[in-house]
């Protein structure tokens, strides 16, 4: 497997990818080096969504603003040699606006005097086959093991941050956990799935080795749109609002949108294409019962794994709205309901179409059948004012006062 060399750079074309999975990217930037490709995670925050809105329809979706404001600026900034640079535009290519992010995202390019930057694709559904990034086995593999990894983060120190005895002490071992993971995802070295049990067993042993306060705080689920949920930029640091009035919250981990998108788009796609899909389906599904496995045997809560987790939403939501994010926004809902985390915050952008009619079109059905759980909605639009979120997050927080 291709050995990463991260300091080196040089004869490769720079990557530029718009910052979209805060939990995740850390580790999941390893499966884009090659021998061609050298990845950077933007960083750069401020203006762009004044920059997004230059370029990009204002009806667009929210997060398509934000990610074409984000690389344009970056090109602007001049830290970045033009020559040799690209852009990567990730799309999961269903009938959502979120199909038409590269078309949105090469004319605003354009508009902004960079026609000479490509514009790249990823997906798995055959879309702009002639700016596709090819998907090689080690880019597979490596991603495979960052998702994973990626989701015991998360869930691990969101349960452990609030109720640590010393500030800092969760971040200390997250930091810890991802230096020693890239080390061996750069290495190309332990990435096997024994291994992964090993590392899943570890991580959840050295996090609730961590000192608690004997307290209770309030539980929130968090659900919604992909990147409003799990990238700050999209979601307006949500995480630091709740950490600040003292919450214990749940974000669900990646690897169930996995299975739900192979679940519902990908395993019709062709005799052989399908049941490659759902042997993918079997093997991904595995990996996370031992996940999840490994953190509930330490006593810390974790959703159950994916075909337990979608029997658990039956009757509360339609598995035919598979668009976008689709029913699983409503699932995730219901379980986190079910599983004691009954003030839930659903948390999409303004007029997205997949989180309005799955997701709000459905919520008074899942508060009537769940009358123990509330549901509120918070939308984020370039046009939206942080003040008017804030205040629908302490509406559902206003309840433990």
């Amino acid at each position: 497997m291709y050995r990463i060399d991260e300091e080196s750079d040089k004869e490769k074309y720079i990557m530029l990818i718009p910052a979209m999975l805060d939990a995740h990217f850390p580790l999941l930037k390893y499966a884009f080096y090659s021998k061609e490709y050298h990845p950077i995670i933007l960083e750069n925050e401020e203006g762009i969504t004044d920059i997004g809105l230059k370029y990009v329809n204002n009806d667009m979706c929210y997060p398509a603003i934000l990610n074409v404001g984000q690389m344009i600026g970056a090109l602007q900034s001049g830290d970045y040699d033009l020559k040799r640079t690209v852009l990567l535009m990730p799309q999961a290519g269903d009938a959502c606006r979120g199909s038409n992010y590269t078309g949105v995202l090469r004319r605003g390019v354009n508009k902004a005097g960079f026609e000479q930057i490509p514009v790249l694709s990823l997906n798995v559904k055959g879309m702009e086959k002639e700016s596709q990034v090819k998907l090689t086995p080690g880019m597979v593999w490596r991603a495979l093991f960052s998702v994973f990894y990626g989701d015991m983060l998360m869930i691990l120190s969101n349960q452990m941050r609030p109720y640590e005895k010393t500030k800092g002490e969760t971040e200390k071992c997250v930091e810890r956990w991802t230096n020693t993971l890239a080390e061996e995802l750069k290495q190309g070295r332990h990435l096997s799935f024994g291994r992964m049990k090993k590392n899943f067993q570890r991580m959840a042993e050295e996090f609730v080795a961590i000192p608690k306060k004997d307290i209770t705080l309030p539980k929130i689920g968090i659900v919604g749109e992909l990147y409003t949920k799990y990238c700050h930029l999209g979601n307006w640091n949500l995480e630091k609002i709740l950490q600040k009035e003292k919450c214990e919250y749940y974000i669900n981990g990646l690897t169930w949108y996995v299975l739900y998108y192979i679940d519902t788009h990908l395993t019709t796609e062709g005799k052989w294409m399908g049941l490659a899909y759902r042997l993918g389906l079997l093997l991904i599904g595995r990996l996370q019962h031992h996940m999840v496995q490994a953190i509930k045997r330490q006593g810390l809560y974790c959703m159950d794994e994916f075909s337990k987790w979608k029997n658990e939403a039956d009757g509360y939501v339609n598995y035919h709205c598979s668009i976008g994010d689709g029913w699983l926004i409503g699932a995730e809902a219901v379980n986190h309901i079910k599983n004691g985390y009954k003030k839930v915050l659903a948390v999409q952008p303004f007029g997205c179409m997949p989180n309005h009619v799955s997701g709000r079109g459905i919520y008074p059905s899942i508060q009537r059948k769940l009358p123990e759980g509330q549901i509120i909605s918070v939308d984020y639009d370039s046009s939206g004012s942080e003040l008017n979120v804030k205040n629908r997050v302490m509406m559902i927080l206003s309840e433990f006062k």
